[in-house]
């Protein structure tokens, strides 16, 4: 019935441990829509988290991720070919292909068909799952990841990347946690002022996302809601029933 499962929420609300755990269920391969992951050595900024593609001592493949090198840019026209590739690769070995991520207007890309100069790429009938959480506890899991993250060597990390001739403009440009953390490397504002406003910025784009997503529904995209307070078992079956 359906092509593909999507799998989209704001940050922090458990995409891919989910997305994995379905792959697991489904004999599924996750192809990511985030905008910052396709960067190779961005890895705690953009959250790759790549454990959690470990299930049950199974390895849940991905694509997408690591495919470019920091610095160059990447576009919602090279992800819709990028996806397209992956997803045929993917549909021809008999496997599900499970779209994760919360880069909205990648996902909508290909859920809609963007046309870029004449492109023609097939339409899809995927089922869109959006992992809906509690704005009070999202906020604690941001803060409290943020928090995780920099303790694991976020600021090293951008450090390495400037080392390698990274320009701090191309960084700032990245956002996020890329934005703020090298302007504290940068000495442009200390720590505790790198923290705060960071952890703003996050809660606020974390808002963005939930209007895209809601723009999505608006334009014509059904998106099932999945309350992550259920326990696991039950969020799978309930993806389960909604793919039959």
């Amino acid at each position: 019935m359906y092509d593909l499962l999507t799998i989209t929420g704001p940050t922090a609300c458990g995409k891919t441990s989910f997305a994995a755990r379905m792959a697991y269920e489904l004999d599924g391969e996750i192809i990511s829509a985030d905008s910052r992951q396709v960067y190779r050595r961005m890895d705690l900024g953009t959250g790759k988290d790549l454990e959690d593609y470990e299930v049950n001592g199974k390895h849940i493949p991905y694509y997408l991720i690591d495919i470019a090198e920091p610095g160059t840019t990447y576009n919602v026209y090279r992800f819709q070919h990028d996806f397209h590739e992956t997803y045929n690769d993917i549909k021809s070995r008999g496997k599900l292909p499970i779209l994760c991520g919360g880069t909205g207007l990648y996902i909508e890309s290909v859920l809609k068909n963007y046309e870029f100069d004449g492109r023609q790429c097939p339409k899809l009938n995927s089922l869109v799952v959006g992992l809906s959480i509690d704005r009070d506890l999202r906020r604690e899991k941001i803060s409290r990841r943020l928090d995780q993250r920099l303790e694991a060597g976020m600021v090293d990390e951008v450090r390495r990347l400037l080392d390698e001739g990274i320009s701090s403009d191309r960084l700032i440009r990245y956002g996020l946690e890329y934005k703020y953390l090298t302007l504290y490397v940068l000495g442009e504002i200390n720590y505790e002022e790198m923290h705060n406003l960071l952890e703003i910025a996050i809660h606020q784009f974390a808002k963005r996302q939930m209007t895209w997503f809601r723009g999505m529904e608006k334009r014509g995209t059904p998106i099932n809601w999945l309350d992550t307070s259920l326990p696991l078992d039950q969020r799978i079956q309930q993806v389960k029933d909604w793919l039959k």
